[in-house]
């Protein structure tokens, strides 16, 4: 046989895992790989699907990380993060909410995914029930499913603020439930859990010898009430974070975990072999994000954000959508559109091919909304909302 000849051989599939298929697709990127080919062709389009900001890092995070790097700190680091992070983290507790959160007690991660994929790494066994509402996050029930646990949505409408109370996690716990992963304020409704709520779903998984994961990576994003973190309700609570709402830093993966004393050797050595660690320029420039500074440029987005809410919510009124509960936190609206159409996701892609809008369907977020929600991000300029409301009036106008 000639050297350069090679052997060929059957195509063979090969036996893949089966929790892929309790891993569904995201629509919201499919959406904006749809757009993405719409404006190729020369369309404007207005994007207010995925739940990005349109700031960036501040101007002192940006110059930090040119130090960084300038002063070669880009090795590898402790798979819990740099020391001078997580003192700096600690100390936004003390600063904010009145907390004194041991630094020791803290740890770094690539992004608030990879806080979540340790959380449930640690914490959830095979066949184990974790509750959490039907509207969520996606990639939380994936990332249950993702350690063959199983995520049991459960039905959550406007009138619980879209959110699990203390009654149904006392009615919907079985003998396979071990926790629950709870988001506040959350995505994709922008509403949080009522402090006195929160204590009562925290001490009743207390009771019964569960775990609490509380996901609040919008917490420095809400508006309407004092600032609040649900490590106030003890020190068993697992709290994910993250630098990319408030801080502005998605494309850095730079977030970090809470967590009990206890775990926390056991979430160290699950950290070395599944990350090594978190990015080590994104660790020095995240110390930046605690100057005052920072805080001032943030502080200032964050109402520039609420300016945005306060004009779009009406406005979506107006043009014949339900807003059942006004948006607290975050950067999102979830609207009713059932008004309009009996079919969430035909409109959204209406709405983009006709008016070249993106919004999302409520079909990623769980069942129960699917049809009848859509969500929308205002992390965009006010003028592009005002041009988006204008489109979708003609659009809506222009219909039979």
């Amino acid at each position: 046989m000639p050297a350069h000849a090679c052997t060929s051989y059957p195509a063979m599939t090969p036996n893949l895992a089966s929790r892929l298929t309790n891993i569904a697709p995201f629509h919201v990127m499919e959406l904006a790989k749809m757009a993405a080919e719409l404006e190729r062709q020369g369309r404007s389009i207005i994007h207010m699907g995925i739940g990005e900001p349109d700031f960036t890092a501040a101007p002192p995070v940006i110059e930090a990380a040119a130090r960084a790097m300038g002063d070669g700190k880009m090795q590898y680091t402790s798979a819990v993060g740099i020391p001078p992070l997580r003192e700096a983290i600690a100390a936004h507790y003390r600063r904010v909410y009145g907390l004194e959160i041991a630094p020791s007690r803290i740890i770094v991660t690539a992004g608030a995914s990879a806080a979540l994929l340790l959380a449930c790494a640690a914490l959830v066994d095979k066949g184990a029930e974790v509750l959490m509402p039907d509207p969520s996050y996606p990639c939380n029930r994936h990332f249950v499913a993702a350690f063959d646990g199983l995520a049991r949505m459960i039905p959550s409408g406007p009138e619980q603020r879209f959110q699990l109370s203390d009654a149904v996690v006392r009615e919907q716990w079985t003998d396979k439930t071990r926790g629950v992963l709870l988001a506040s304020p959350s995505n994709p409704t922008g509403t949080s859990i009522p402090h006195h709520e929160l204590a009562k779903i925290v001490s009743t998984v207390r009771e019964k010898g569960g775990f609490t994961i509380v996901d609040e990576i919008y917490q420095g994003l809400t508006y309407d009430e004092e600032p609040f973190s649900a490590l106030s309700l003890g020190d068993d609570v697992v709290v994910i974070n993250s630098f990319s709402k408030y801080f502005n830093m998605t494309g850095w993966r730079l977030g970090w975990l809470v967590v009990p004393e206890y775990l926390v050797p056991q979430i160290e050595k699950l950290a070395q072999n599944l990350f090594i660690c978190a990015s080590s320029i994104a660790q020095h420039a995240g110390v930046a994000c605690f100057a005052p500074e920072s805080i001032a440029i943030y502080e200032q987005r964050k109402a520039e954000f609420k300016r945005r809410r306060d004009y779009i919510v009406p406005a979506l009124r107006q043009l014949g959508f339900q807003v059942p509960v006004t948006p607290d936190g975050a950067f999102y609206v979830y609207a009713d559109c059932s008004a309009l159409s009996d079919d969430a996701d035909r409109l959204t892609i209406d709405m983009l091919n006709q008016a070249g809008v993106v919004l999302v369907p409520g079909l990623d977020f769980g069942p129960y909304t699917a049809r009848q929600y859509i969500r929308l991000s205002y992390a965009t300029s006010l003028e592009n909302l005002q041009e988006a409301v204008g489109r979708l009036d003609r659009f809506f106008a222009g219909r039979p």
